[in-house]
């Protein structure tokens, strides 16, 4: 086993109050894209750059487009937790909070408790119109644009570029990491903003840990960093 993977295993064995924050490369084993990978969604090809797809603006004009895109790329399905997310979970009480940048719930899925997920969920929809609520299997079945019973477009429970985080959701974060011993940072490339700066925002007294296959801007900052597959890292525990 390598050095780095017994370090982890001593640091997340002596911490009691610990944050996870996760990003987009935490799912990619379980099949989801992430952003900036390899293989991430803004390397796909396509005539309409994927921040403008995801825009609240381009939601309210062009709705059929945009679930074209979202259906296609977005929505979870049968998507499973992957063994990253179901180690988290496994920590129990020793987690604090997990804090996470993505929008498939695999991390309830799991059994993590206390997950705060600051972008929303696509396992979530309302009406535009009535606000009735929808679950995700209501949108998959729907043909093109998924309407309420009142005739009013569902919109998915996503934080769109050019909407603001939830603010309830924001300060549980901040709560959270305020009072952790140990943040770990799992497949985030930490340069999106705000999220990013929740590192920031831990106690003086946590430490930092970083799991990310690419480096990040905090990397120097932190007391253990690993440039590996998070699988891999996940079932060495």
């Amino acid at each position: 086993m390598k050095k780095e993977y017994n370090e982890l295993k001593e640091w997340i064995g002596q911490k009691n109050k610990i944050v996870f924050l996760t990003g987009a490369g935490i799912s990619t084993a379980s099949g989801l894209a992430d952003f900036r990978g390899k293989e991430g969604l803004e390397k796909r090809k396509s005539p309409i750059p994927y921040e403008t797809l995801l825009s609240i603006d381009f939601f309210m004009a062009h709705p059929a487009e945009f679930y074209r895109y979202y259906k296609q790329f977005l929505i979870v399905g049968n998507t499973r937790p992957n063994i990253a997310h179901k180690k988290i979970a496994a920590l129990g009480e020793k987690v604090r909070a997990v804090i996470t940048q993505n929008i498939d719930g695999l991390h309830t899925a799991a059994g993590s408790k206390n997950v705060i997920e600051i972008h929303g969920t696509t396992l979530k929809y309302s009406c535009l119109r009535c606000k009735k609520a929808y679950p995700e299997e209501y949108v998959q079945a729907a043909d093109g644009i998924p309407y309420c019973d009142c005739g009013g477009i569902l919109r998915p429970d996503i934080v769109f570029y050019g909407e603001n985080l939830d603010q309830t959701k924001w300060q549980k974060a901040v709560q959270a990491l305020a009072s952790c011993d140990l943040l770990v940072v799992v497949g985030s490339s930490l340069v999106v903003y705000p999220a990013a700066g929740l590192v920031r925002m831990r106690s003086r007294a946590a430490n930092l840990i970083i799991i990310n296959k690419d480096p990040t801007p905090y990397d120097r900052d932190a007391d253990l960093v690993l440039h590996e597959d998070i699988s891999e890292v996940f079932s060495a525990l």
